[in-house]
């Protein structure tokens, strides 16, 4: 009886997981469309967007590098914002019971906030230095 049973199990799962891999090919192929066309619209933009950087500063390098440095600046927000608030949970609420965890909450939002406030001077410091520093 429980042979018979697991037989049927096996059974059934197979042939639900093989509906359910037609069921997201097919709807995967009438999204594939639109996506590429999002895709191909982000790719637009953001490659106007570092010709604009490239015409602005003159160079392509200066240009590709003040476009990744505007990234990290816009990207690094959120991200370390999420590493203070991890290292204010482990000062404040873990720390509370355990003194090395408080110790390792009070590094992590000392930590997290110099790199924002790096990631945010950066851009600033390179655009100052290529309009000002080469002459």
């Amino acid at each position: 009886m429980k042979k018979a049973l697991l037989i049927s199990a096996i059974i059934v799962i197979i042939i639900g997981a093989f509906f359910i891999a037609t069921n997201v090919y097919g709807a995967e192929q009438a999204i594939d469309e639109e996506t590429e066309s999002k895709i191909i619209e982000i790719k637009d933009n953001a490659t106007k967007s570092l010709e604009d950087y490239q015409e602005k500063y003159g160079s392509e390098v200066y240009g590709l590098v003040a476009y990744i440095l505007n990234l990290v600046r816009i990207y690094s927000i959120p991200l370390c914002f999420l590493g203070i608030a991890i290292g204010a949970i482990h000062q404040y609420i873990i720390g509370i019971r355990k003194l090395d965890t408080l110790e390792k909450g009070m590094a992590l939002i000392v930590t997290f906030v110099t790199i924002l406030i790096i990631c945010q001077i950066l851009p600033l410091a390179f655009a100052v230095f290529v309009k000002f520093g080469r002459g």
